[in-house]
């Protein structure tokens, strides 16, 4: 099994040697997947904005199918202070300017802030994750902290253009695995504890 730093490497390098067009394909193909789960028990979810130039998952599209489909589901994105490694949430709403920060991570500028308690559901980025759902990221820890900070209860789902690689060596206690990961192939289900 190879470590989180080694994996890490690698899916980077992965996502960024695709051709744009089988990008394009892989997002289509993840957002289908996604509509196949029913938002309609959530009340306000928190989504990731991708950093276009290191090919993340198209979010965009994601949100603004649940904007159609599941009216009644809010969205939270996040602006972050990276010298503390920290996070503060804010409603998505029609008026939010967004400006990207020094990582190319689009982010608000003000709004309505949001406690991580009062959120449901929780998209979570990542680079790779294994066949028990932990994750791996791009290594700061932020989301980690961040999840702390939310109900016992609420739903986490990653979303990987990837299949899943069969273990990561140096999963710790503070790891918790997500509940669900959306691949353009499949959706994994993992075990709430």
């Amino acid at each position: 099994m190879l470590t989180k730093k080694d994996i890490r490497r690698e899916f980077l390098e992965k996502r960024l040697n695709t051709p744009p067009d089988q990008i394009t394909t892989l997002n289509a193909q993840l957002l289908a997947q996604c509509r196949l789960l029913d938002f309609s028990p959530y009340r306000l979810a928190h989504i990731f904005l991708p950093i276009r130039e290191k090919k993340e998952v198209d979010t965009h599209a994601l949100v603004d199918y649940a904007r159609t489909q599941f009216p009644d589901l809010q969205w939270v994105i996040s602006r972050s202070n990276m010298a503390n490694s920290t996070m503060l949430h804010y409603l998505w709403e029609q008026n939010t300017i967004l400006e990207k920060n020094t990582y190319g991570i689009p982010e608000p500028l003000t709004g309505t802030l949001i406690a991580p308690s009062e959120l449901d559901l929780v998209f979570v980025p990542l680079l790779a994750f294994d066949i028990a759902g932990h994750r791996v990221g791009y290594g700061k820890g932020m989301y980690d902290r961040f999840l702390e900070q939310c109900r016992p209860d609420v739903t986490t789902i990653g979303l990987s253009l990837f299949d899943p690689v069969p273990g990561i060596a140096d999963i710790g206690p503070w790891d918790v695995p997500l509940h669900i990961v959306v691949t353009p192939t499949t959706i994994y289900h993992f075990t709430k504890s």
